[in-house]
């Protein structure tokens, strides 16, 4: 690995606080189709709002992570993996294995399809998720500018569901669910604190590390925020479509600047606003929405026998929602949750394969060059649709037990990135760039709490 020394640049001056909207937006978007939508829902409707604290810790935790993933890119202007491929060069190897053992799985997707087909009156859903699939490569490889495109997709799409979802739950939520939402953020649920008894913990443990983007998709922050141009990302170059795109110089290696007063100052003003845009898109928002999802869910189908296993209690809420207002609310409901699972899952494959196809390129930098990364992300974006396809293919259709699965492993994959990123953070930047106490205490804190989980689901196991 040929990695070259930093070029030394001054910090860029920041901008005002709306330039720097649209990386969060991603981050939240990758969180909402998954657990917000699926996971914690399913929970509630279940065993009630006492485990919706979860929820908000595991968010909490997630913005403490994802800022010190921030931290590294804004004052070096390159990935956090190459940041790690510098310290450690094996380390590609187990980021392209894990990514793709984790986000393989098409659970998102065909969620999606479950809620569209039932729109649609198909029952073999796994055909309209294959054909979903090919319609996310479409759109991700004839968009000219990758960024671009991801960033305005979310954005739109949160813009409506979450006011939807919000009057719906303001429609619908009675005193009683508003006040069992209230005890559950402390841990108060029917007859049980913090967890019953009888919970599946991987369900549990999966539903906490998607309480936002989850696994190795927070790293993939890095990425977003340096193609945003915050700070010394202004240096690097954007992945652009090899088929649309205007060709941009693509580098690898960042560049820092030097610790002068001048400098300091500026990152200082970067940090300060670039933790206002994550408070409050990505926890702030998410923190929101999440809670208000589970609530939907609690209001709509806890104590009640839904149909089916899996996510059939989605379309159950959909039909008591459409009862209790008007039907073709119900029915905008599902299409709204299907068109946010799709763009999650797409925005999915486009983390995962940038995540890959750096990793790849970091491991043979000293065969391929870096104009050909753009090749490289495009190959394993379509090795992943043909993998999700045949996997529909087979028997292991049920969104529930993919989405499950492949969260349980990407608990683990959270843990192993979380003790890594603040390791980077405090033995490769200057001592006024790197985490404060309170920073660290919080990533001490998550990895405990996912240490702690992770084990008592495979002692479980076992």
């Amino acid at each position: 690995m040929n990695l070259a020394a930093h070029a030394v640049e001054h910090m860029p001056t920041p901008p005002r606080f709306r330039a720097l909207l649209g990386p969060s937006f991603i981050l939240l978007g990758l969180g909402l189709g998954s657990g917000e939508l699926i996971l914690w829902p399913y929970l509630t409707s279940n065993f009630g709002m006492g485990i919706i604290w979860g929820a908000v810790l595991g968010i909490t935790m997630q913005f403490f992570i994802n800022m010190e993933i921030e931290r590294y890119s804004l004052v070096r202007g390159e990935s956090i993996f190459v940041g790690f491929a510098r310290k450690f060069s094996y380390l590609p190897f187990w980021f392209i294995f894990s990514t793709f053992i984790g986000f393989g799985w098409p659970g998102i997707v065909g969620a999606s399809a479950k809620l569209v087909g039932n729109v649609l009156g198909i029952n073999e859903s796994h055909y309209v998720a294959m054909g979903m699939l090919v319609l996310m490569g479409l759109i991700l490889t004839l968009g000219p500018v990758l960024y671009k495109t991801v960033e305005r997709i979310q954005m739109g799409l949160i813009a409506v569901g979450v006011p939807s979802i919000f009057v719906l739950v303001l429609l619908l939520a009675s005193p009683s669910s508003w006040v069992s939402f209230f005890k559950g953020l402390v841990g108060v649920g029917d007859g049980y604190f913090l967890l019953p008894e009888n919970i599946p913990l991987a369900s549990f443990l999966a539903a906490f590390a998607f309480a936002g983007a989850g696994g190795n998709l927070n790293l993939a922050q890095s990425f977003y925020i340096k193609e945003k141009g915050y700070g010394m990302g202004q240096f690097s170059g954007r992945i652009t479509s090899i088929l649309t795109g205007k060709v941009e110089n693509i580098k690898l290696e960042g560049a820092r600047f030097k610790m002068d007063s001048e400098n300091l100052s500026r990152f200082k003003k970067w940090w300060r606003l670039i933790n206002r845009e994550h408070l409050l898109v990505f926890w702030a928002t998410g923190a929101f929405t999440i809670s208000l999802l589970g609530l939907l869910a609690y209001t709509t189908t806890f104590g009640s026998t839904t149909p089916g296993a899996g996510i059939n209690f989605v379309l159950y809420e959909a039909a008591t929602i459409g009862i209790r207002t008007l039907p073709i609310i119900g029915t905008l409901f599902l299409i709204i949750g299907g068109v946010m699972l799709f763009a999650t899952q797409m925005t999915v494959l486009d983390a995962t394969s940038r995540i890959m196809a750096e990793n790849l390129l970091l491991v043979r930098s000293h065969i391929w060059r870096v104009k050909t990364l753009p090749s490289i992300y495009y190959s394993f974006l379509w090795a992943q649709i043909l993998f999700g396809i045949l996997v529909f293919l087979t028997n292991l259709r049920e969104p529930l037990f993919l989405l499950i699965l492949g969260a349980g492993i990407n608990a683990f994959a959270m843990l192993v990135h979380v003790a890594l990123t603040l390791w980077l953070n405090l033995t490769s930047l200057e001592k006024q760039l790197r985490p404060s106490l309170l920073r660290i205490g919080a990533m001490g804190a998550a990895f405990l709490f996912l240490t702690y989980f992770v084990t008592r689901v495979l002692l479980d196991i076992v």
